[in-house]
């Protein structure tokens, strides 16, 4: 037997272990969605797995690893999906309406995940910072870089871009959380744009803009109160 045919079944052990691993997470991301972190039996999910609870502590050493491990699941596929729909988009605009746009979606599509965010904060309060708020500061770099290129190429007015980030993140964070609750009213892609109409475009006239001093180099001369609500209108 040769080194390459010994290595053979070793991968394919390890492509069965990470099979099994994501059907566990899986199916108890539906678990907790649906019993909740306290209530979620590990010999439940057992039996909907049709394997014994020596398999799922094999992958994961406690019902609490678990359901992180699930929750980092979300974040992981949210981020896989926004990647997977702007690799083809070249402008930055157009990117960022589209990663708007699946985040929306993926959240409208998955409510089971916006559930196990919840849950999250509700069961480990103690966590320095949550897996929704771990992963976006990972991912957040990119969007900035975005918005630093938009900037330099005059598209969008000289500003902090963690300012930007910051605003539409959190835009975004509360739209996924009130669409859970009260069910979404649009389609995603209409979400996203009126999204973008209103921060990117505000809601003032360009009349009441300048009445306010909040256009171009002028924005610096309101009074700080003033001038902070007129960015995020921005």
């Amino acid at each position: 037997m040769n080194e390459l045919t010994a290595k053979k079944p070793r991968r394919s052990s390890d492509e069965a272990m990470l099979a099994r691993r994501e059907e566990i997470l899986e199916t108890a991301t539906e678990l907790f969605a649906d019993h909740g972190f306290s209530d979620a039996v590990t010999q439940v999910l057992a039996d909907r797995l049709q394997v014994g609870k020596g398999t799922i502590y094999r992958h994961f050493a406690s019902k609490q690893a678990l359901f992180l491990a699930a929750a980092d699941r979300v974040m992981r596929k949210l981020q896989e999906q926004v990647n997977a729909n702007i690799a083809d988009i070249n402008d930055g605009l157009e990117r960022i309406e589209r990663g708007i746009a699946t985040f929306l979606s993926f959240f409208a599509e998955h409510p089971s995940f916006v559930e196990l965010l919840i849950q999250e904060r509700a069961h480990f309060k103690d966590r320095k910072r949550p897996t929704y708020f771990e992963h976006r500061e990972i991912n957040i770099e990119r969007w900035r870089q975005f918005y630093r290129d938009l900037i330099a190429d005059g598209r969008v007015r000289d500003m902090p871009v963690e300012q930007i980030t910051n605003v539409v993140s959190n835009v975004l964070y509360g739209i996924m959380v009130t669409n859970f609750f009260n069910g979404q009213p649009k389609p995603s892609d209409i979400q996203a744009r009126e999204i973008l109409d209103v921060i990117f475009l505000g809601i003032l006239t360009e009349s009441e803009r300048e009445h306010r001093g909040v256009g171009g180099c002028q924005r610096h001369n309101t009074v700080p109160g003033e001038r902070d609500a007129a960015t995020v209108a921005e």
